[in-house]
C-alpha cells in the first residue's frame, strides 16, 4: 500500500539526510520525495511516498516523531488530501504531429514551454493519476526526456473550514 507522509521539519543544514537515512534503513524505498519552504522560513514542509503495510508505516512515523529536528508528523490517507505533481516532458514533434500534442496538452491543461524545430517540452501540473495518464497518452509520439517532481500533498480541511 502507498503511503504519503508529511513532516513539518527545522530548515537546516542535514535533516533531510538524517530523515531519508530512516526511511532506508528500515528497508523502505522512498518512491518520491520533496522538500520546500513553509510560511516561516526556518521550518520547511517534507512530503514522502512510500509503500509499506500500515504496521511498518507506524514505526517509521513513531521513529519521525522522536527526530529532535522533526516538529509534526502526518500520515494522509488518499482522498484526505490535495496531491500535485509537476512535470516537464520533451516530445518529438515534427510535421503534422504538434497539433495532436498540442491538442493532447490542452486536454490536460498543460502548457508549452519550449518549441524546437524536432520537439516540444510541455509543462502540467495534477494529481499522480492524471499524469500518468498524461504520459500513456503522450507515449506514442516519443518522449525524449521527462523529469517529475515527486508528489506533494496537503491535508484536506475538516468541515468546509
Amino acid at each position: 500500500m502507498q503511503h504519503v507522509i508529511s513532516a513539518l521539519v527545522e530548515n537546516k543544514s542535514g535533516v533531510l539526510a538524517r530523515v531519508a537515512g530512516l526511511f532506508s534503513g528500515r528497508g523502505f524505498n522512498i518512491d518520491s520525495l520533496a522538500v520546500g519552504e513553509t510560511l516561516d522560513e526556518s521550518v520547511s514542509r517534507m512530503t514522502v511516498v512510500v509503500k509499506g503495510d500500515d504496521s511498518i508505516l507506524e514505526q517509521v512515523t513513531k521513529q519521525l516523531n522522536k527526530m529532535i529536528d522533526v516538529i509534526k508528523v502526518w500520515d494522509l490517507p488518499q482522498g484526505q488530501a490535495v496531491e500535485r505533481e509537476l512535470l516537464l516532458v520533451k516530445v518529438a514533434a515534427e510535421g503534422g504531429r504538434r497539433s495532436e500534442i498540442i491538442e493532447i496538452a490542452d486536454i490536460f491543461r498543460a502548457r508549452v514551454v519550449d518549441v524546437t524545430q524536432v520537439d516540444i517540452t510541455l509543462e502540467m501540473t495534477g494529481n499522480p493519476q492524471t499524469v500518468v495518464s498524461f504520459l500513456g497518452l503522450l507515449e506514442g509520439f516519443g518522449a525524449k526526456e521527462i523529469v517529475r517532481t515527486g508528489r506533494i500533498a496537503i491535508g484536506r480541511s475538516v468541515g468546509g473550514g
